[in-house]
């Protein structure tokens, strides 16, 4: 099945989507745009364009487990693309993607403004591993 991550951000948004077979996560953009109404839609839109069948919003919790006021923002946003779009939307556990993506641009030497780019699209993409991996790992054949 066709998935879209989100890492959903106060000023980008970054995107991942997979391939039928859940192999391979890949970014596909970042939308800059700090009004979250107005990010929701264009998210229900690249899902579409994207042909995904479910969508994943990063969910920012604590390193503790506990959830602060960015997390509840990103149910709020993940209940407006779920009705936009029409698709079942999962909340994932996003804690340090976006240390990893910095991670992974300082190891190809992504610096600059290049890496405000495609932060973002790193990051949703580790979401989405994350979950892929989650996928394959815990549930059965039938429950994907």
């Amino acid at each position: 099945m066709k998935i879209l991550a989100v890492d959903f951000g106060d000023a980008r948004t970054g995107l991942a989507c997979c391939d039928p077979g859940e192999m391979l996560a890949s970014p596909v953009g970042v939308i800059q745009d700090s009004w979250a109404d107005r990010v929701a839609q264009k998210v229900a839109d690249a899902a579409r364009e994207q042909r995904a069948q479910q969508i994943v919003v990063g969910y920012p919790k604590n390193m503790n487990g506990t959830l602060g006021p960015r997390a509840q923002l990103c149910e709020e946003f993940a209940r407006k693309v779920e009705q936009l779009s029409g698709l079942p939307v999962v909340l994932w556990d996003e804690r340090s993607t976006t240390v990893s993506a910095i991670g992974y641009l300082n190891q190809t030497d992504v610096r600059g403004k290049r890496r405000k780019a495609v932060v973002d699209a790193v990051a949703a993409t580790i979401i989405l591993e994350s979950y892929l991996a989650y996928r394959k790992n815990v549930q059965s054949p039938r429950d994907k």
